[in-house]
């Protein structure tokens, strides 16, 4: 709403020509030209709104990580410098994933290291040592089968083939002599033939077993030993193959996988450093703490506000009514005079500095915010206080 009003000493001004012109009337002398109420009256237009004050740099901190309160370091009206602790969260989960991070760092670096270092003397010992071992294994192996293989002689299938001629023999005089005293008077007799040709039948066929198996050789043993070669010679490559690839040194491929491992390690460890400096909400700039959200012992959310703080040094005043009627005739550097119930004893003046470009809605419809910079502070002012301002359009 504008608003019209006059200076006081112009007011004082105004009365003193009133008076005077009545008593001059009074007297009945000639009337004279008097001054036009124009003339004498200096009018100043202003355009009454309120607002509040509001410091020009302020921000409530929020947290980027969730976790349990354990420390509140401030409190409304603490001030802090630029980085000072506000608020601390548990840190137990966040310190292991650093020291994971390292120790995983310093293996990936130590297996850079040991392959651009190259193979040792000693590596190199050992491992023909490891070749010799497993050549070793295999000629014993092999000699293990030749001994199973070689063990039967032409001597021994003559000497077995012998024992079956005369084993053949043997039974063919027992079936004889059977035959003879079959049916003979003396039972006893014709027993004693039976378990003769019995004995001699047995002995047959353990002479004609001997003779196939001397025969058809050691199968089983030769199995067994040609087993053992076939791992004995497996080991030996692969000792062999160890000790090239260590006379060899590592390749570039496998520097460059090495390489990486190591980047994506000390990525790994400054994630795990941001996560941890996280738990630790500190200032953003020098500023007076107005608010404090959290609680000790609470658990909090990532983006949940801690503080809310700002630069006090900086106190201005913004409208919180200023309506669309009114806000084409304010203008940047027009003065303003503004008053606060709880400083009842002083008047501030100051300038609009700046007016927002887009209304934002109210109660009662849309306002602007217009900014007014105070000419100086007072040691009285409060984040928050309603400011009823006057703002001088000089319309």
């Amino acid at each position: 709403m504008e608003v019209v009003t006059m200076k006081p000493m112009k007011r004082l001004v105004l009365s003193g020509v009133i008076v005077l012109s009545v008593v001059l009337a009074g007297c009945g002398g000639a009337p004279e030209e008097t001054p036009t109420l124009e003339a004498e009256m200096d009018f100043t237009p202003v355009i009454s709104v309120s607002g509040e004050i509001v410091p020009a740099v302020w921000a409530t901190v929020s947290t980027q990580q969730g976790g349990m309160v354990v420390e509140v370091a401030v409190e409304p009206g603490s001030m802090v410098a630029e980085g000072d602790l506000l608020v601390r969260l548990d840190t137990t989960d966040a310190d292991l994933a650093v020291r994971q991070a390292e120790a995983a760092l310093e293996a990936a670096q130590a297996q850079l290291a040991l392959l651009k270092a190259g193979p040792r003397a000693e590596d190199i010992s050992v491992a023909e040592a490891q070749v010799a071992a497993a050549k070793a294994a295999v000629d014993q192996a092999q000699a293990q089968r030749d001994q199973a293989a070689g063990g039967v002689t032409e001597a021994d299938i003559a000497a077995a083939e012998a024992e079956v001629v005369s084993a053949e023999l043997a039974r063919k005089a027992a079936e004889d002599r059977y035959d003879q005293i079959k049916g003979a008077i003396h039972g006893w007799m014709e027993e004693e033939a039976i378990l003769q040709l019995r004995a001699a039948e047995e002995a047959l066929e353990a002479a004609q077993a001997r003779l196939a198996r001397l025969k058809a050789g050691p199968y089983h043993e030769v199995r067994v030993a040609q087993t053992g070669i076939a791992a004995a010679e497996a080991q030996y490559a692969i000792a062999q193959a160890q000790l090239r690839q260590l006379q060899a040194g590592a390749t570039k491929e496998e520097i460059a996988v090495a390489q990486a491992a190591v980047t994506q390690a000390e990525a790994a460890l400054e994630a795990a450093r941001v996560a941890r400096q996280r738990c630790e909400i500190r200032a953003p700039w020098a500023g007076t703490v107005g608010a404090v959200h959290v609680r000790l012992g609470e658990s909090i959310a990532p983006g949940q506000p801690v503080v809310t703080m700002g630069d006090l040094n900086t106190l201005r005043v913004e409208t919180t009514d200023l309506d669309e009627i009114d806000v084409p005739k304010v203008s940047i550097g027009q003065r303003v005079t503004v008053t606060f119930d709880g400083i009842p004893d002083r008047t501030f003046r100051g300038r609009v500095t700046r007016i927002s470009p887009m209304a934002a809605p109210g109660g009662g419809g849309v306002s602007y915010t217009a900014i007014i910079e105070l000419d100086d502070l007072d040691s009285r002012l409060r984040w928050g206080m309603t400011a009823f301002v006057d703002i001088e359009t000089g319309e």
